[in-house]
């Protein structure tokens, strides 16, 4: 216990690299620092609520998450998959719950890595797990029509928590200059990252785009709603006041939020450990510093936080190879904070929503798409049905329909694989050996294969004198199986028909043993290791019957 309680905790071990790697964490750091800060605000605005809560929840759960996280190159912060799940939660609940929100949904996760479900991540299907991400870009996209089409600043939203209702309400009352202007600040900021960004990938394109179209706001008179006042500090941590009666209506959001946290934060860190070497990332150590993160910035009124694949892809490629460089791009974000929140405070909010729609049309890999979709049709069906789903429901929803119809196909596909073939007799003709009857059981014989493996045996059987059911090959069995394998035994003994089993592997043994398969012969010694004792034994029973 105590063992399994310090893997979980932060250690010296951690910073064991820092001193071959301390130039390019600092450098990534900084770098990171400066790309997450119009996300930060982005998706603070695209949650439902403010900047500046985007900004702390950046700073504060980005800090804890990278002490007390699983991975040692992971960026955390607000993102667009928690951006989409929060909008409709502000819209039911309203923006002061969010803070309690983040608190419950971060002690579920908390208590996941304490219990070891780390590893659940790795049963999601990699079609859905892209059909997810599909569904997560197309919101966030959609999302930023009613940011270009809102002219009285952030408190103005939707009412709609649905993104396609809701982007199609906002345009439909939408002043035509308002958007006209707002379009055009997007598009100053999208064409900017572009533009530098071909020039060179290292140079912060969205916060030049967001000074170019600030500039430009400042210099020329428009309607454009800007980001407004942002505390010039950190505001002092807090517990939320909530009653015990608002509390339980709390709870089916926040387990929603904390499947998503846990979901996405896991899946960020498993990527990241393959885009360099970094070591080894550590699921259930990576729970519980999400979960501390989540309760941080809720403390701090932020919002709930996961880890950001986009910032730690930036962080890696930027020379990020320990912990540090996600804590200095915390650091980062809070200086701003201290030293230069006014002028943030004058952005307009179409520019935030310039970066998220080319956010958004980045998180989808063409060439992986056309490779799911040229997969196979049962793929490629979770992978529609997951992005559909996503974006006209619900993200949970949406992985849970993912993950059974991939597990429906596969299931049935490994159904397909179980086989029951008649053999001959192995060796040189012996009268009577066409009343023996050798079936081969092959594949795996489970729930979803059983009543086809016994009409293959029962009813497609003719009338032997004794069958042989070889075993050996039995790749995989359930209870099911197992209880289909007793009850095709009693039909044939039923019927006057001995049978013999052979072959039976260990690992299958207990089951059947347990399920009642052996139980069913007629003898205890109709069970052989071999194949020729078998036959042999086959044939006295032959030659009995017909004397």
């Amino acid at each position: 216990m105590r063992r399994r309680i310090a893997k979980l905790l932060p250690s010296v071990g951690d910073y064991r690299n820092f001193r071959r790697s301390w130039k390019g964490d600092l450098v990534a750091g900084v770098t990171v620092g400066v790309v997450a800060l119009p996300l930060a605000l982005g998706f603070g605005v695209s949650s439902g609520l403010t900047p500046a809560e985007g900004l702390v929840t950046a700073i504060v759960a980005g800090f804890v998450a990278a002490v007390f996280g699983g991975s040692n190159v992971q960026v955390s912060g607000p993102t667009g998959a928690m951006a989409v799940i929060l909008l409709p939660i502000v819209a039911s609940h309203g923006s002061g719950t969010v803070a309690t929100v983040a608190i419950l949904a971060g002690l579920m996760v908390l208590l996941g890595g304490a219990i070891g479900l780390g590893r659940a991540v790795s049963v999601i299907p990699w079609p859905v797990i892209e059909g997810f991400t599909l569904g997560i870009a197309v919101i966030i996209g959609l999302q930023q029509i009613p940011l270009l089409a809102q002219s009285g600043g952030v408190g103005d939203a939707p009412h709609s928590s649905n993104a396609i209702v809701a982007a199609v309400e906002s345009v439909m009352r939408a002043d035509p200059v308002y958007l006209l202007w707002a379009a055009g600040a997007a598009a100053i900021v999208i064409a900017s990252m572009l533009l530098v960004e071909r020039i060179n990938p290292m140079i912060p394109g969205s916060l030049i785009g967001i000074a170019i179209a600030t500039v430009l706001a400042v210099l020329i008179p428009n309607p454009l709603a800007i980001i407004g006042a942002i505390p010039n500090s950190l505001p002092a941590p807090s517990i939320p006041e909530i009653s015990p009666d608002g509390l339980a209506p709390l709870i089916g959001p926040a387990a929603a939020v904390a499947a998503l946290a846990a979901v996405e934060s896991l899946l960020s860190a498993r990527v990241a450990a393959t885009l360099a070497d970094t070591g080894r990332y550590q699921p259930d150590r990576e729970l519980v510093g999400q979960g501390l993160a989540s309760i941080g910035s809720g403390l701090f009124g932020g919002m709930p936080a996961t880890g950001a694949i986009a910032r730690t892809a930036v962080n890696v490629r930027s020379g990020g190879r320990s912990r540090v460089s996600a804590i200095v791009h915390a650091v980062v974000l809070l200086l701003v904070v201290l030293l230069i929140s006014k002028p943030i405070e004058l952005v307009p909010l179409a520019a935030l929503g310039g970066v998220l729609l080319l956010t958004a049309w980045r998180m989808v890999s063409r060439a992986t798409v056309m490779s799911v979709m040229r997969s196979t049709k049962a793929d490629a069906l979770a992978f529609v049905l997951t992005a559909i789903v996503t974006v006209s429901f619900d993200l949970i929803i949406a992985v849970g329909i993912g993950v059974l119809v991939a597990g429906f196909f596969t299931v049935r596909n490994l159904a397909k694989q179980a086989r029951a073939e008649l053999e001959t007799v192995p060796g040189p003709y012996v009268e009577g050996d066409e009343a023996i009857a050798v079936i081969r059981m092959d594949g795996p014989i489970i729930f979803a294969s059983a009543d086809r493996i016994h009409d293959m045996v029962v009813d497609d059987t003719s009338e032997p004198v004794v069958v042989i059911l070889r075993m050996s090959k039995l790749e995989l069995l359930d209870a099911t199986g197992a209880h289909i394998l007793s009850e095709i035994v009693r039909a044939l003994e039923r019927r006057g028909i001995t049978v013999l089993i052979k072959g039976i592997q260990p690992r299958h043994e207990g089951l059947m043993r347990s399920v009642g398969v052996l139980r069913a012969l007629r003898h205890h010694k109709h069970l052989f290791t071999d194949l020729d004792a078998a036959i042999e034994h086959a044939r006295s029973h032959v030659r009995r019957a017909r004397e």
